[in-house]
């Protein structure tokens, strides 16, 4: 499993848009801890696909 924090997520509608995104790059098993404001997922999706896909979103992945 691989955990991301991501910022930006401030309710459940920025969870289910971050949930989305990553599964829609090929995720499994996504998790969202909007409290924590991680993101944690099965697979291995491009890391740049997907800092550039929760960008879009206005989400930063944080390293």
């Amino acid at each position: 499993m691989t955990t991301l924090a991501i910022q930006g997520m401030k309710c459940q509608h920025c969870a289910a848009t971050a949930k989305k995104v990553l599964e829609e790059l090929g995720a499994a098993e996504v998790t969202i801890d909007l409290a924590k404001g991680e993101a944690c997922f099965a697979g291995s999706p491009d890391a740049e696909a997907v800092r550039r896909a929760l960008a879009a979103k206005g989400f930063t992945v944080v390293d």
